[in-house]
């Protein structure tokens, strides 16, 4: 049963570009700045929500060759935070958060900061806030601030589990397929190893690990909060960013002043009933690529929607016995198909070069699909990869409910084969156990509705042909959080900042103004 990551870093990486620079009037760096603390304060963390920042050059935070550019945009500034490893011992051992800022163009109409988190979990955030930091707007009322979760890119120790050699070599295996006795041991001995590999490999261990989930990033994200002089926070979160929204709503609801929760994770449901969900947004998005490409003269599934689905099947399907030489030593596998297409789903944007991929593949090319399940997993062209992977495992092992019931993992996989065919390798399911439920750690969150006494109004943005988060789990978040729901009619992940006027100017005034978009409003792509 594939595990997607709910996050729109991704996707943004790839639409959206950037130029760099510096420029001889923006402030000499190193600049101290101590405005905490801010607002309100829990008891024994004054030393840290007080903290002084101390701003540089963002250069040595770029941890991937995608972020570089990102991280030279005029005006960007970085800073690390610390904060407690264990917020139950404050006195304890302490952790430093990457953080960048893009200051407020007009300071004398300035509002406060905007913390945005693009998704994962486990995807770093400068370089996300530091492109969208280009809408004018927002940046002439709001300093851009955003964050490498802690564990992640910039921030220290980061959750660090194979090696870039072992990674590749974990893509090309198809053995997870394999639904034999000895094929499902073989698959749980690779997770149990990995497992152990990620206590040993990541610096601090299983302390590191134990308190590496959405609870403590919500923690992280008020001390934030307060050093940077907020009052209360403004906060922009796309995908699981909204999860952690909602865990921060919860916790702190009277240092909120606003949340735009865009593409959101349903706060309700449990890890199967989402990842089945998730597979029924996959296949929609892709029934929607099949309709688009099928009025192409050079479909590579052709022009008849009846048999586009069996054609791509018989297509990737071969891929298990034949993988396709992309050169290099690397081989295009069914599972790296399969996170190219996904990742091409994500934006109706991607789908030329999905369509291209998938006609390559008809003639035994895989170069652009390849590219496309590199992007998704964050591989550079020198072979290295980001920690979003690892951190991906890491967060959702202390998260959510450990599955290791096999009639129930059985289950699942039915229900996810069923719910997206196009995705269904054409074994039978198997039942076996993942990283998880070797995981060293017990989980940490929380097993309740978000409470929203004494929280402000919540603009959730949903849309309506979401792959990754469908459109009800917006419904749900604002309805729990007592929110509203404005409505995007496209078939992508995630909407604001991401340029439909309708949906950009209805988040900016919001953010703003606190004024809420009217009840019921829609905005078509």
């Amino acid at each position: 049963m594939p595990s997607v990551r709910k996050s729109t870093a991704s996707a943004l990486a790839i639409l959206l570009v950037l130029a760099g620079g510096c420029s001889s009037d923006e402030p000499t760096l190193p600049l101290v700045e101590r405005k905490g603390p801010a607002g309100a304060v829990p008891p024994g963390l004054d030393r840290f929500y007080g903290q002084s920042l101390t701003w540089e050059n963002c250069d040595p935070y770029a941890k991937t060759d995608d972020d570089r550019a990102p991280l030279r945009t005029k005006g960007v500034q970085c800073a690390q935070l610390t904060v407690p490893l264990d917020y139950a011992q404050p006195g304890g051992d302490t952790i430093r958060i990457g953080i960048l800022r893009k200051p407020a163009t007009d300071a004398d109409d300035r509002i406060g900061s905007l913390i945005v988190n693009p998704g994962g979990p486990g995807a770093a955030g400068l370089a996300t806030a530091a492109r969208l930091s280009a809408e004018g707007t927002l940046n002439r009322r709001f300093d851009f601030v955003g964050f490498d979760p802690r564990g992640v890119g910039s921030s220290e120790p980061t959750i660090h589990c194979l090696t870039d050699a072992e990674r590749d070599a974990d893509r090309a295996d198809d053995d997870e397929l394999d639904a034999s006795p000895a094929g499902v041991a073989k698959v749980e001995g690779e997770e149990k190893d990995y497992a152990a590999k990620c206590a040993q490999r990541t610096d601090k261990g299983a302390a590191m690990l134990a308190n590496v989930g959405t609870r403590d990033v919500a923690r992280d994200i008020d001390v934030l909060r307060s050093a940077l002089g907020d009052q209360k926070l403004t906060y922009l979160g796309y995908s699981y960013g909204t999860r952690i929204g909602s865990v921060y709503a919860d916790a702190f609801p009277g240092s909120v002043r606003a949340m735009v929760l865009d593409g959101a994770v349903d706060p309700e449901q449990d890890p199967v009933a989402e990842l089945v969900s998730q597979a029924q947004g996959f296949q929609d998005a892709f029934d929607d690529f099949v309709a688009w490409c099928g009025q192409r003269q050079d479909c590579a599934l052709g022009r008849d929607a009846t048999r586009a689905q069996t054609k791509y099947q018989e297509l990737v399907r071969q891929l298990i016995t034949r993988p396709v030489d992309v050169g290099d030593g690397r081989k295009l596998s069914f599972s790296d198909a399969s996170t190219g297409v996904t990742q091409a789903l994500y934006s109706e944007q991607l789908w030329e070069l999905l369509n291209t991929g998938l006609n390559e593949l008809r003639q035994n090319r895989a170069t652009t699909l390849m590219r496309l399940a590199d992007a998704y997993l964050e591989r550079d062209k020198k072979g290295r990869y980001s920690t979003t992977q690892d951190a991906f495992t890491a967060v959702r092992c202390v998260d959510d409910a450990r599955v290791t019931d096999r009639a129930v993992i059985l289950e699942a996989q039915r229900r996810y084969k069923a719910a997206a065919p196009f995705l269904d390798d054409g074994n039978p399911p198997t039942d076996s156990l993942d990283a998880c439920a070797f995981w060293p750690v017990p989980v940490t969150a929380a097993e309740r509705q978000p409470q929203v006494s004494g929280l402000p109004p919540i603009l959730v943005v949903s849309t309506t042909g979401d792959p990754a988060t469908p459109y009800e789990a917006g419904v749900s978040l604002a309805k729990a959080l007592g929110g509203r729901v404005l409505t995007y009619e496209a078939t992508q992940h995630t909407a604001f900042l991401q340029g439909d006027k309708c949906v950009d100017d209805a988040g900016t005034t919001y953010l703003v103004d606190l004024a809420l978009p009217a009840p019921e409003t829609r905005c078509s792509a």
